[in-house]
This record gives C-alpha cells, structure tokens and sequence, in this order.
C-alpha cells in the first residue's frame, strides 16, 4: 500500500498509481477494471500492480462505468466575466460540442471561479455523472489536474500544465515558437525599444509566450520593459501598457500576450498620442475576433481554436472507447501580418 512516513496519513492508491506501476495507460488500467479487453501480458502486468500498490477499486464507480452517461464535462477555469468575453473559449467549445454531437455525446458545461466550485465540480466528477473531460485554462499545480489523475477520468487538457501526468493527453500549440516567430517579425520592422504585456504568467501559455519573446530579443531584453498582468483581458491591457510607457515612454514595439489585451494597450497608446503603427508597432496573439475589430487590425499569431476544441473532444472520446492515444498535439499557429506593426 502506498504510504507516507511521520504522522501524514497514508494515501490511497489510484489508477495513476497502477498505470505507473504497470507501464501503461491509465486506459488500458479502467479497461481491466471494467471487464474490457486487453492483452494477456497487459492484464498480467495490472493486476500485478494493483497488489504491489494496494489499489482497491471502487465498486460503485465502477458500476458507474459500465452504464456510461454519454456526457462529457467541458470545464473553464475562468473568472466569470473572461469566459463570456474571451472568444478562444467561445470557438474551444464549440469545436469541442460538434465532435461530441456526432458521437451522440451531451457536453457539460462547469465553470470553476472558486474553490468551492473546485470541490462541487471535483465531487460531480467524481460521481460519474459525465464519462470524460476537457480542462481549458488550468494553471500550474491546479487542484483539478490532481482530482483527474486520481480518479482515472478519461480527459484531455487544453494546454500543458508542467504538473500535467504524462499518461494524460493535452492539445494545444507552439506558445513558445509562435511568440518568438511575430517578436522576431516585429524586430524585423526595425523597432529598437520593445516591451511586451506578459499575461496569465501561472499558465503555461502565458509563461511560454513570456520565454518566446525573450528568444526572440536575446541579448536585447530588458526585463524592466516587462509588464506582468494576471489575465488575457481587455482593462488588463490598459493597465499594462500604461506601466510600459511610464517606465519606458520611448517604447516603440509592443508584443500583448492576446489580442484582447492588444486593445488595452491600443487605447492606451492613443491616449498617450502614439500612432499604431507609425509611433509604435503593436502585436498580438489569438487572431480572435478582437484583432480584426481594432484599428488598425492587428499583426497576430492564429491560434486554430476551434480545431483544438474538435482534437480535444475526438481524443476525449477515444480514451473512453478504451482506443490508444497519442499523449500531446501540437497544431499549427502562424503568423498573421497586418496594419498594427
């Protein structure tokens, strides 16, 4: 039985537990405690890791199991007023919802913005009342990836949190890559003082677009012409870029974090008097509706939102069919060049 020394009480084994210990999946795990099919050696391999872990199935879950609810939780962890304004949220479950439509499959809706929803949404979960999940916008060491390894949920994550379990899927893109490649565009504009708004700093989105536009400047970065904001959201924006121009008012490029914080820190340059794209040279990312409502319509990286939400749900899918799965995918993010830069 997995334990811990002192006066902590001992864990219970979970099914992340026997996968690790067996080698495989934790599909391949539920498969066995659910009476599917598997290999001779696989199933050998379990069932000589649930003895050496200690694991003890729970017998109602797994009842559970076996009837299936044909529902999939879709779960944002947003503060209530972003996930109604953020569009990429928006396009996720959408794209998500029509892959699960065609495989008659329900989406749950459950929004996360404290943790009391934490502990209502984890004892939902928990309860078999949805047969899989998708997390958008978990942040690092997130109570919620911890529920999902615990309980063997058939999941997908939007995104990689580092704590991610290496057994559980995520989609997502090149954060790192694509910040580097439109920083390095906007450097090719001949900007010479750049800053960057860097938001969301606890995702892996955020923090990678941060490491990405720090690629980009090299031995050109300055750490002081960094504002850090908490969210991908418009007021944020404004704030940002006010603390970029109070600290450096001869900024001449500016990379935002997301298209939404782009608008900020578009109006708050006009308000200073500084003309985008003559004054200043402005970036974001998403390409979300939000870069083509500015003016002038901002230079962005696409993010394929909608795609990643349909990827998400088909592999979601996939798990509880108990069908191997491939545990990461990265889809394709490019450039869009427009008047801002």
């Amino acid at each position: 039985m997995l334990a811990v020394t002192g006066t902590r009480k001992a864990r219970r084994a979970t099914v992340h537990d026997v996968a690790a210990a067996a080698g495989v999946s934790r599909g391949t795990v539920n498969r066995v405690l659910n009476g599917g099919y598997v290999s001779v050696d696989a199933r050998a391999a379990i069932e000589a890791a649930i003895a050496e872990v200690g694991y003890v199935p729970n017998r109602a879950a797994s009842q559970l199991a076996r009837q299936r609810s044909q529902a999939v939780g879709f779960l944002a962890l947003e503060p209530h007023s972003l996930l109604l304004e953020d569009p990429n949220i928006g396009a996720i479950m959408l794209g998500a919802n029509a892959v699960l439509s065609l495989a008659d499959h329900q989406m749950v809706s459950l929004v996360i913005d404290s943790d009391r929803d934490m502990q209502r949404v984890g004892r939902y979960l928990s309860g078999g009342f949805v047969d899989g999940a998708i997390i958008v916008s978990a942040r690092s060491h997130d109570p919620i990836t911890r529920l999902i390894a615990e309980i063997g949920l058939p999941a997908t994550f939007v995104g990689h949190p580092p704590d991610l379990a290496r057994d559980i899927p995520f989609v997502g893109i090149d954060n790192i890559g694509s910040a580097r490649a439109i920083t390095e565009r906007l450097i090719g504009t001949g900007r010479e003082r750049i800053g960057m708004v860097a938001a969301a700093l606890d995702r892996d989105s955020g923090a990678d677009r941060l490491t990405g536009f720090k690629q980009a400047l090299g031995d050109r970065f300055d750490p002081a012409l960094v504002a850090d904001v908490p969210l991908y959201d418009y007021a944020y924006g404004v704030k940002g870029m006010r603390a970029l121009l109070d600290r450096e008012p001869a900024l001449d490029g500016v990379f935002a974090a997301s298209d939404a914080v782009a608008a900020g820190a578009l109006e708050t340059l006009r308000e200073a008097g500084r003309r985008v794209p003559e004054d200043v040279g402005l970036v974001g990312f998403d390409d979300s509706s939000w870069a083509l409502r500015t003016q002038p319509p901002l230079s962005t990286v696409h993010q394929p939102a909608r795609d990643i939400g349909r990827h998400a749900a088909e592999l979601v899918l996939r798990q509880i069919a108990g069908d191997p799965v491939e545990p990461s995918l990265l889809l394709d993010s490019p450039v869009v060049w427009r008047q801002s830069a």
